[in-house]
């Protein structure tokens, strides 16, 4: 079957151009006249035929491909960070190889060797596990940009990162600002965004005079963490009126735990959650949250990388964008 598949010869027959013609007009040069373009498309319309990839990257040396790694699939943010990535990278006339870490450094390693093997012109690593050693190997195999981490001191890494501390603070303050003192934290587990926005409620809630307040519970970043961590917090002796989740899938597992303990949300308790994912903004679910631009991360991300492989010896750029806080349903004033 693969032998009849049509190739650039017979297109460029039917069409009475020329194979590099062809060729010219698949890579969308504007050398190509709008007539002779018009006939290479009815051609290849009508044969059917898909150009070959791979031919196409061995005769030019460039695979315009991306590698995208993914610490998973489960959260809804990497697919609108992915999104973000993925409209800079159709711009450009590249595609994308999309792989996940599992949130496992390990795999990760093993996947990002994978991606290599295939000649990924770039990397866009979203939310990765992996040690600055491993970094500093693949920054020298291959040009890198970091999401979710200032990645500084490797050279040639570019990243761009949330302000994690700020968006945590920000959750504080506005329970604060609703009455709120007994605030109790859900973490997203032992990673370094984890940890950043963790200091950022203790850093809050001391300078509110609520040290003695502060209550943190083991959680992750999945909705079974944030259920988990929600319960312990909830079946604690204490009385919380509020939980700063540490991301809104985590906060969706926080109000599963809330409503089976026949407790209503905001007015027995409110929950901030943290990153903006759109499935925060539902009717039926209406979470506060500390909201990150994800499109636009994604889109500068990609932007940065074409910046690095068209200048591999520019200075590296560490972006920084600011939270915002959305307050919706999930957050009210304190009743007791």
């Amino acid at each position: 079957m693969a032998a009849n598949r049509p190739t650039i010869k017979d297109v460029a027959a039917l069409a009475g151009v020329s194979k590099s013609l062809v060729s010219l007009a698949m890579r969308g040069s504007d050398r190509v006249s709008a007539e002779s373009r018009a006939a290479i498309i009815e051609a290849a319309t009508q044969l059917s035929y898909r150009p070959n990839a791979a031919a196409r990257s061995l005769a030019d040396r460039r695979s315009h491909t991306l590698g995208v790694i993914v610490l998973d699939l489960l959260n809804p943010i990497y697919a609108e960070i992915i999104d973000g990535v993925q409209g800079e990278v159709r711009q450009h006339g590249y595609h994308t190889m999309l792989v996940t870490g599992n949130d496992n450094p390990i795999i990760e390693q093993s996947e990002v060797e994978k991606l290599l093997e295939f000649q990924v012109e770039g990397l866009v690593l979203i939310g990765h596990r992996m040690p600055a050693g491993s970094l500093d190997a693949i920054e020298g195999d291959c040009p890198a940009v970091v999401i979710s981490r200032a990645e500084r001191g490797i050279a040639g890494l570019d990243s761009i990162s949330n302000d994690d501390v700020l968006g945590a603070r920000m959750a504080v303050d506005h329970l604060v600002s609703l009455g709120h003192q007994s605030i109790a934290h859900v973490t997203g587990g032992i990673n370094e965004v984890a940890m950043l926005r963790k200091f950022g409620y203790e850093q809050s809630m001391t300078d509110h005079g609520l040290a003695d307040q502060i209550a943190c519970y083991e959680g992750a970043f999945t909705d079974e963490g944030g259920y988990r961590g929600a319960a312990v917090a909830l079946d604690s002796n204490r009385r919380h009126t509020a939980l700063f989740v540490a991301n809104d899938i985590a906060a969706v597992g926080a109000l599963a735990a809330v409503a089976d303990r026949g407790l209503n949300v905001p007015t027995d308790i409110s929950i901030v959650g943290y990153d903006g994912m759109a499935l925060a903004g539902l009717r039926s679910l209406s979470i506060s949250t500390i909201a990150q631009p994800l499109a636009r991360i994604g889109a500068e991300a990609a932007s940065l990388l074409f910046l690095r492989i068209g200048d591999p010896t520019r200075p590296p750029a560490h972006i920084g964008v600011e939270p915002r806080l959305i307050v919706r349903n999930s957050s009210g004033p304190c009743h007791t």
